[in-house]
């Protein structure tokens, strides 16, 4: 195995797939990258016991020439000690297998020597099954990602709610997640010839988002049993599902509202946020808001150690009962409001301690609902 590359791209690739490598993997060839160098590109993977990520480096990227391979081969190298000798080398890297996984690296004058494993010490991945996969722009599944992700529970006791349920049919994707407390749903409409039901961790997902971030291009999705395979032209994240029923979150919707109002999202968003001034330094982070005289909502937060915050915004439309007070988490109010794009939202009150549906207006593929708190 041998062969010439361009520092930036080798860096990038093995950033990127170093994210999922353990540091304490109980096997040394665990804690590895595995390189694969075929004749006319570079693979790179790094894994898990959830997650695993392989990276493509061709030989041409962006019209210039970033890979000269001499001779193919493979071998793991500690993902740990790949990362930082190639980031404090001067300039492109050439890097040759001697006997017994004997790994030389070479930048300008530096040469350094690197102990590996051998390949076929490293597990195998999962194969794909081609026969199920639909596909959607990275920056769509990028901002679906974003729009639910921050509503998976922490809590440990139920782990199917620590994911987003992801729901196909034949004409649009759905990602729903909920801690029980708050829920967010985004539909993407799209075409697929099979139904399938199934949860992926939030990690993942998370992982997923920052690989494809600022990257436009097509991923395809494949569905494999106990796995879900995202894959690009260079990028391909492995990923097992949670097992476990996913709970049927249709009832939790509120059937009849008895006031709407339609508030400016940016304008309600900051005046939440000042209203958690002092939140760090109390034990909660509740906001109280009230319809004052049919035409303003009042945002308000009292800390009896601290003081009062509280200010009036204008309410753009109003429809069924003017008489209302209830108490939100803001940090839950605050984060289903910055996921949201658009200029306006619509919130939905359901009554005594009934959950607060939002939705931005023409927008109705997405939605949330946060469930009130008893007022102090």
């Amino acid at each position: 195995m041998e062969f010439k590359i361009n520092k930036v791209c080798f860096t990038k690739a093995i950033s990127d797939v170093s994210k999922v490598v353990s540091t304490k993997a109980l096997l040394p060839v665990l804690s590895g990258i595995k390189i694969v160098v075929n004749s006319d590109h570079l693979i790179l993977s790094g894994s898990n016991s959830e997650i695993a990520i392989e990276r493509v480096i061709p030989l041409i990227l962006n019209n210039n020439i970033v890979l000269d391979v001499i001779e193919t081969g493979s071998v793991v190298l500690s993902a740990k000690h790949l990362s930082e000798i190639v980031k404090k080398l001067p300039g492109d890297i050439h890097i040759k297998m001697l006997e017994k996984q004997l790994v030389t690296i070479q930048s300008e004058e530096i040469t350094i020597h690197l102990n590996g494993f051998s390949s076929e010490e490293y597990p195998t991945l999962p194969d794909i099954d081609l026969s199920k996969h639909i596909s959607i722009p990275s920056n769509k599944l990028l901002e679906i990602i974003e729009q639910t992700m921050f509503a998976v529970s922490k809590n440990m006791s139920r782990p199917v709610l620590t994911g987003i349920n992801i729901t196909l049919s034949s004409n649009e994707i759905s990602f729903i997640a909920t801690n029980s407390q708050r829920l967010a749903s985004r539909k993407y409409s799209l075409v697929s010839d099979f139904e399938e039901s199934f949860t992926i961790s939030e990690k993942s997902l998370r992982e997923l988002s920052k690989l494809i971030k600022n990257e436009i291009h097509l991923i395809t999705i494949y569905f494999s049993g106990k796995y879900i395979v995202f894959k690009s032209d260079d990028l391909t994240l492995f990923s097992s599902l949670i097992e476990g029923s996913y709970p049927n979150t249709s009832r939790l919707f509120p059937k009849d509202a008895k006031t709407i109002i339609t508030l400016n999202t940016k304008q309600f968003l900051q005046g939440i946020d000042r209203a958690c001034l002092f939140a760090n330094e109390w034990r909660n982070n509740n906001v109280h808001l009230e319809i004052e005289n049919k035409t303003k909502i009042k945002i308000s937060s009292y800390f009896s150690e601290i003081g009062l915050i509280e200010e009036t915004q204008p309410i753009k439309e109003i429809t069924g009962e003017t008489n209302l007070k209830i108490s939100l988490d803001a940090n839950f109010l605050m984060d289903a409001l910055t996921a949201i794009k658009e200029e306006e939202i619509k919130l939905s009150f359901s009554g005594s301690m009934g959950p607060i549906l939002i939705e931005p207006i023409n927008n109705p593929s997405y939605i949330q609902l946060i469930s009130q708190v008893r007022a102090n």
